[in-house]
C-alpha cells in the first residue's frame, strides 16, 4: 500500500509540472546532488502528460536512464549514481489543438505547427519507449454498444501468470526480472522466431525503417504477448501484434 501511495503522488506530480519540470528535476542533481523523479519512481509507474508541452532538452536527459536503468550525476569530487529503472508512461495529442485527423473536427493548426509540435520528441527517444498506441475517437454507437468483454479479474491473471513464467525464466539472473531488461544476448536465447516471423520482421524493419533499437523492442514485446498467452515459442502473428504496437515509427502515422 505504501509503494501504491507514492506513485500515485509522483504521478500527480509530473502532471501538474510538465510544462515548467527543469532536467535537475526530472534526473536529479543541483550543488547538492539530489534523486529526481525518474529515481524516486524506482520500481514503479512514471507518468509524463502531454508529453511534446515539456521541453526537448528535459526529454532528452531521460534516454541515458532509459536504457541503463541508473541514472549517474558527476561532480568535480565524486559521482553519485541513482537507481532509476521505472516504467515510462506518456500520453499526447496528435497536434496543439488536438484535432488532427478527427474524423468529425477540423484541425486549425498550421501544417509546420504540427511538424514542430511533433518532432519535439526525438526519435531516438522514441526507440527507447516500446509500445505506442494511437488511440482515435470512438462513436456514440460504440460507446453505447453492450457486448461481452474480458473481465479485470481475467486479465489480472494473465498478468501474474506471465509475471512468473519470466520468473522462472530468469532465475538464474540477479539483474534482470522481466522481457524488458533482456540484454542482446538474451534476446538471441529466448525470442527463436521461425522463417516466417523473419520475413515478416524483414518487410516491417525495411518499410517503417526502424532501428536495431526498435528491433529489439520488437522482440522483447513480442516475447511478453507470447507469455499473456501462454505460449512456449513466438509466432508469427505474436510478432505482426508487436509491430502494431511502433505506430509513431511509421511515416505519416497521424493520417
Amino acid at each position: 500500500m505504501i509503494k501504491q501511495i507514492k506513485i500515485l503522488k509522483l504521478v500527480n506530480i509530473i502532471t501538474s509540472f510538465c510544462i515548467t519540470t527543469s532536467d535537475v528535476a526530472l534526473v536529479g542533481g543541483g550543488g547538492f546532488p539530489q534523486p529526481g523523479e525518474i529515481s524516486l519512481a524506482h520500481n514503479g509507474v512514471l507518468f509524463l502528460d502531454e508529453l511534446p508541452e515539456f521541453q526537448r532538452s528535459v526529454l532528452e536527459v531521460m534516454r541515458q536512464p532509459l536504457e541503463d536503468r541508473v541514472i549517474t550525476i558527476s561532480r568535480a569530487k565524486f559521482t553519485v549514481e541513482y537507481p532509476a529503472s521505472f516504467m515510462l508512461v506518456s500520453s499526447m495529442n496528435p497536434c496543439p489543438c488536438g484535432y488532427y485527423n478527427h474524423p468529425d473536427k477540423e484541425c486549425v493548426c498550421a501544417p509546420g505547427n504540427i511538424q514542430r509540435y511533433l518532432n519535439k520528441i526525438s526519435g531516438p527517444l522514441l526507440d527507447r519507449i516500446d509500445i505506442h498506441i494511437e488511440v482515435v475517437p470512438v462513436s456514440y454507437d460504440e460507446l453505447s454498444e453492450v457486448k461481452p468483454a474480458e473481465s479485470s479479474e481475467h486479465i489480472r491473471n494473465r498478468v501474474i501468470a506471465a509475471r512468473e513464467i519470466q520468473s522462472e525464466r530468469y532465475k538464474d539472473k540477479d539483474d534482470i526480472h522481466c522481457n524488458a531488461q533482456m540484454s542482446s544476448k538474451q534476446i538471441r536465447e529466448h525470442c527463436e522466431i521461425d522463417n516466417a516471423g523473419k520475413t515478416l520482421l524483414k518487410k516491417a524493419m525495411e518499410k517503417l525503417g526502424l532501428s536495431a533499437r526498435a528491433y529489439d523492442r520488437i522482440l522483447k514485446v513480442s516475447r511478453t504477448i507470447a507469455d499473456l498467452e501462454g505460449t512456449k515459442n513466438i509466432q508469427s502473428y505474436h510478432l505482426a501484434e508487436a509491430i502494431q504496437y511502433r505506430s509513431l515509427d511509421r511515416s505519416g502515422w497521424g493520417n
